[in-house]
């Protein structure tokens, strides 16, 4: 990758992974959580020195409000219930995301993965995308390239066109049509009825996007669910972002807004960088 490169941070689903593989132990002053806060943060240190990127862009969710997504489909995410520990640690990351001098992408409305889309399409040159949610295959393309963390946080495989089509067997740009067809038991999309990820990758192969498997007659009476189901799988990529500007990180900063939280060892190293 060039060191021209753009990294995107998918904040909600790092902050998830970290929270869910490190010990709930972890605690800050008063005795508040910080498995989330510590482990998000020691990733995107390592991506950050791995990688040199010019500038960084971390999108988060807006939990409070809900997206078209959910207003156009009831069952779309239903179900989904986390901890007081983890809404805490998550209603402070957006403050650390500016601490650091990089790039916040928050807005009503619109989720994390949208906020993905619009930086990669806006960078003229190549992206770095950083996240564990499958959906964001749909963006990979000669210049951008999906980081996906394995083993907890503690490894990546890079992932480019020829990666989802050995996965998926269709094309990035088919990845909505796919997710539509086949379904996404954590999205809580249904997908066509009797179709599983094999018969809907065979779809695509043969006729190359939903509209056209609609238009030769499948799913007739599935139709306008189907092209809902696309339409809530495919990111968003007018989501508002600021400018994106290259970027000198302000760890010392960060190390103030950490050591706040009770973080003393995780300011020390941020303050061992400025």
């Amino acid at each position: 990758m060039s060191k021209r490169s753009l990294l995107v941070v998918d904040g909600d689903s790092l902050a998830h992974r970290a929270y869910h593989a490190l010990p709930k132990t972890i605690r800050r002053a008063e005795g508040k959580p910080s498995n989330a806060i510590l482990g998000f943060t020691n990733f995107l240190l390592r991506l950050w020195d791995a990688e040199q990127p010019r500038a960084v862009v971390v999108g988060w969710d807006t939990l409070e409000v809900p997206t078209y997504r959910h207003e156009a489909f009831d069952a779309y995410q239903s179900g989904r219930v986390f901890e007081d520990s983890l809404l805490e640690q998550l209603a402070v990351m957006p403050g650390l995301t500016e601490s650091l001098g990089f790039t916040l992408a928050k807005g009503a409305g619109y989720e994390a993965d949208d906020f993905l889309a619009a930086a990669a399409q806006k960078w003229p040159e190549d992206v770095l995308v950083a996240t564990s949610d499958r959906d964001a295959f749909q963006l990979a393309s000669e210049r951008v390239t999906i980081l996906q963390p394995t083993r907890g946080v503690s490894e990546i495989s890079r992932i480019g066109p020829v990666e989802v089509r050995e996965r998926y067997g269709v094309d990035p740009e088919q990845v909505p049509d796919l997710i539509a067809l086949r379904g996404d038991p954590s999205d809580k999309l249904p997908g066509a009825r009797g179709i599983g990820p094999k018969k809907a990758a065979e779809l695509l192969r043969q006729y190359r996007t939903l509209e056209d498997v609609l238009a030769a007659g499948r799913f007739a009476a599935e139709a306008e669910d189907l092209r809902l189901f696309r339409r809530i799988a495919q990111m968003d990529a007018s989501a508002p972002l600021p400018p994106l500007k290259h970027q000198t990180p302000t760890w010392a900063e960060a190390s103030s807004f950490v050591r706040a939280l009770g973080l003393t060892g995780l300011a020390d190293r941020l303050a061992s960088r400025a």
